[in-house]
Protein backbone atom coordinates (compact mmCIF):
# COMPACT_ATOMS: atom_id res chain seq x y z
CA UNK A 1 0.00 0.00 0.00
CA UNK A 2 1.13 3.18 -1.05
CA UNK A 3 1.27 5.97 1.75
CA UNK A 4 2.99 9.33 2.47
CA UNK A 5 2.63 10.07 6.62
CA UNK A 6 3.31 13.41 7.59
CA UNK A 7 4.51 14.53 11.17
CA UNK A 8 6.08 16.82 13.31
CA UNK A 9 3.12 19.85 13.53
CA UNK A 10 1.90 21.78 16.57
CA UNK A 11 1.63 24.58 18.23
CA UNK A 12 4.58 27.12 18.52
CA UNK A 13 4.63 30.44 18.97
CA UNK A 14 5.70 33.66 16.70
CA UNK A 15 9.50 33.34 15.90
CA UNK A 16 9.89 29.50 16.63
CA UNK A 17 10.58 26.81 14.78
CA UNK A 18 8.96 23.12 13.50
CA UNK A 19 10.32 20.48 10.93
CA UNK A 20 8.10 18.69 9.43
CA UNK A 21 8.82 14.80 8.22
CA UNK A 22 7.34 13.11 5.54
CA UNK A 23 7.93 9.47 5.26
CA UNK A 24 6.93 7.29 2.48
CA UNK A 25 6.06 3.46 3.11
CA UNK A 26 5.05 1.39 0.28
CA UNK A 27 7.54 2.68 -2.74
CA UNK A 28 10.82 4.25 -2.60
CA UNK A 29 10.97 8.47 -2.65
CA UNK A 30 13.96 8.24 -4.99
CA UNK A 31 12.29 8.71 -8.04
CA UNK A 32 10.18 11.50 -7.14
CA UNK A 33 9.86 15.05 -6.60
CA UNK A 34 8.11 15.75 -3.43
CA UNK A 35 5.83 18.79 -2.32
CA UNK A 36 5.35 20.69 0.45
CA UNK A 37 1.63 22.02 0.32
CA UNK A 38 -0.57 24.03 3.13
CA UNK A 39 -4.19 24.73 3.51
CA UNK A 40 -5.49 27.75 5.52
CA UNK A 41 -9.13 27.53 6.51
CA UNK A 42 -11.24 29.03 3.77
CA UNK A 43 -7.90 29.67 1.72
CA UNK A 44 -6.54 27.47 -1.47
CA UNK A 45 -4.13 25.00 -1.08
CA UNK A 46 -0.66 26.18 -2.35
CA UNK A 47 2.83 25.49 -3.06
CA UNK A 48 5.17 25.70 -0.29
CA UNK A 49 8.75 24.17 -1.16
CA UNK A 50 10.09 21.20 -3.55
CA UNK A 51 12.53 19.06 -4.13
CA UNK A 52 13.36 17.29 -6.93
CA UNK A 53 15.03 13.35 -7.24
CA UNK A 54 17.34 14.26 -10.04
CA UNK A 55 19.69 17.08 -8.92
CA UNK A 56 18.34 17.92 -5.52
CA UNK A 57 16.99 21.60 -7.04
CA UNK A 58 14.92 23.53 -4.69
CA UNK A 59 12.02 25.54 -4.87
CA UNK A 60 10.22 27.80 -2.36
CA UNK A 61 7.31 30.10 -2.40
CA UNK A 62 8.41 33.76 -2.47
CA UNK A 63 6.49 34.09 1.61
CA UNK A 64 8.79 31.08 2.50
CA UNK A 65 11.74 31.84 1.13
CA UNK A 66 14.92 32.63 3.58
CA UNK A 67 12.72 30.47 6.91
CA UNK A 68 12.09 27.32 5.36
CA UNK A 69 14.16 24.45 4.42
CA UNK A 70 13.28 21.31 2.35
CA UNK A 71 15.93 18.03 2.62
CA UNK A 72 15.32 14.76 1.81
CA UNK A 73 16.49 11.18 2.97
CA UNK A 74 16.14 8.95 0.39
CA UNK A 75 17.87 6.02 2.68
CA UNK A 76 14.84 6.51 5.02
CA UNK A 77 12.57 7.17 2.43
CA UNK A 78 11.78 10.50 4.15
CA UNK A 79 11.68 14.37 3.09
CA UNK A 80 11.73 17.27 5.57
CA UNK A 81 10.39 20.74 6.08
CA UNK A 82 12.69 23.29 8.38
CA UNK A 83 10.62 25.72 9.20
CA UNK A 84 12.05 29.05 10.92
CA UNK A 85 11.00 32.04 12.32
CA UNK A 86 7.42 30.96 11.93
CA UNK A 87 4.46 33.42 11.48
CA UNK A 88 0.99 33.34 12.40
CA UNK A 89 0.04 33.53 8.96
CA UNK A 90 1.86 30.13 8.46
CA UNK A 91 -1.10 28.47 10.34
CA UNK A 92 -2.30 25.70 7.78
CA UNK A 93 -2.68 22.10 7.53
CA UNK A 94 0.86 21.12 5.70
CA UNK A 95 0.70 18.36 3.08
CA UNK A 96 3.39 16.70 1.32
CA UNK A 97 2.84 15.14 -2.29
CA UNK A 98 4.79 12.68 -4.05
CA UNK A 99 4.91 14.52 -7.52
CA UNK A 100 4.29 12.04 -11.00
CA UNK A 101 7.68 12.49 -11.88
CA UNK A 102 11.41 13.51 -10.91
CA UNK A 103 11.22 17.22 -11.40
CA UNK A 104 9.49 20.03 -9.26
CA UNK A 105 7.47 21.26 -12.38
CA UNK A 106 5.30 17.72 -12.19
CA UNK A 107 1.96 17.56 -10.73
CA UNK A 108 0.93 16.04 -7.17
CA UNK A 109 0.21 11.80 -7.29
CA UNK A 110 0.32 10.82 -4.20
CA UNK A 111 -1.04 13.08 -0.74
CA UNK A 112 -0.25 12.51 2.74
CA UNK A 113 -3.30 12.98 5.17
CA UNK A 114 -1.59 16.33 5.87
CA UNK A 115 -0.19 17.56 9.78
CA UNK A 116 -1.52 20.57 11.25
CA UNK A 117 0.95 23.95 12.05
CA UNK A 118 -0.58 26.70 14.27
CA UNK A 119 1.50 29.73 14.88
CA UNK A 120 0.12 31.89 17.91
CA UNK A 121 0.86 33.34 21.02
Amino acid sequence: QLQLVESGGGLVQPGGSLRLSCAASGFTLDYYAIGWFRQAPGKKREGVSCISSSDGSTYYADSVKGRFAISRDNAKSTVYLQMNSLKPEDTAVYFCAALKSYVCSSTPNYWGQGTQVTVSS
